[in-house]
């Protein structure tokens, strides 16, 4: 069973939880959500034990193993959390989908993944037992219905324009969005409406963009929207800029790939590009397009001379190349028009 719903609202303890995401404290506030409710009440030092995380080089799958089928003593059930599970060696994943194909009734395993790609074994035999909590928030429209759906179960209320600023200035960290309410709550009252004025005084240092907020800007031909983007990750994201040039460098390459491969559908984009998914690959069959071959081949001269420039080919400063370079990149898409 997978889920992208918070664990709380599950009714009844499962014999496994696998809880993943791209942002470590998304899936950190959903571990915690999640053990939380599992703990129900009881001592967490008589019901919880732990095994791996940050800075544990070895991680003792023997142990979990028996931690697991261990009975509970002095309590009703016992929960064991495995942090930074993508340590769990192929071998070790089988031992413990074997565990998990009989479990102990009065054990809960929580996997936390982190550390490295999670072994296939372990996603599959915890599906199969219990229930996977995916904690990403995805972009565009999922974000949007993300960012309302939490809204929705928070501590306090948005009004129209609250959560429109709310969502512009987090942008990708809605890790940031829990402790935010959990501030706004102790100040105007749990279940209280949070207006505009009411909001801005928390709010803080505006939060980082995803890239292709910033390809997505250059590709609409927005040298405005694109540079405000670009400022927000060098200095709210602190975002390196040569790992701007490599996302930019990326983005071009497969405008050039699709270039004369004949690719006229988005599963044939999403073949020559080598992508799963057709959704980011009928962007770049559309973009690559309207560009042309002349406009790319352009494109990637652009970016081959930031590059040399960022690295210190220039006096101008890494920023300012960059500013060029997409204020360039946009005006690329508008000379089409």
């Amino acid at each position: 069973m997978s889920a992208r719903a918070d664990p709380v609202t599950e009714v009844g303890p499962r014999a496994a939880y696998l809880v993943k995401g791209g942002d470590p404290s998304l899936v950190a506030q959903a571990v915690h959500a999640l053990v939380e409710r599992l703990v129900d009440g009881a001592d967490p030092a008589l019901v919880v034990e732990e095994f791996g995380g940050p800075g544990i080089d070895h991680l003792d799958v023997g142990a979990v193993v028996d931690a697991c089928t261990t009975p509970p003593f002095l309590v009703d059930r016992r929960i064991v959390v495995v942090r930074e599970a993508g340590q769990i060696s192929a071998t070790d994943a089988r031992r413990l989908a074997a565990y998990l194909a009989d479990p102990l009734p009065t054990t809960s395993l929580v996997v936390v993944a982190g550390g490295g790609a999670l072994a296939p074994a372990l996603t599959k035999s915890v599906g199969a037992a219990g229930e996977v909590v995916d904690t990403s928030v995805g972009s565009g429209k999922a974000r949007t219905l993300w960012l309302a759906e939490h809204l929705r179960g928070g501590p306090v209320r948005l009004d129209g324009a609250a959560q429109a600023r709310l969502a512009e200035h987090l942008g990708a960290d809605m890790g940031r969005l829990v402790g935010l309410l959990d501030s706004l709550a102790a100040a105007y009252g749990p279940g209280s409406t949070v207006g505009l004025e009411d909001l801005e005084p928390f709010l803080g240092e505006a939060g980082a963009l995803a890239p292709w907020d910033l390809t997505d800007a250059i590709d609409a031909g927005s040298t405005a929207t694109a540079l405000a983007v670009l400022r927000r990750m060098l200095w709210a994201g602190d975002t390196h800029p040569l790992v701007v040039v490599t996302m930019l460098h990326r983005h071009y390459r497969q405008l050039l790939a699709l270039d004369g491969s004949g690719a006229t559908t988005p599963e044939q984009a999403a073949e020559v590009l080598g992508l799963k998914s057709t959704f980011p690959a009928k962007k770049a069959l559309a973009q690559s397009r309207r560009l042309g071959a002349a406009r790319t081949a352009r494109a990637v001269g652009l970016l081959a001379a930031a590059d040399l420039d960022v690295r210190g080919s220039t006096a101008m400063p890494a920023e300012a190349v960059l500013e060029v370079l997409v204020a360039r990149l946009s005006r690329l898409v508008r000379q089409g028009r």
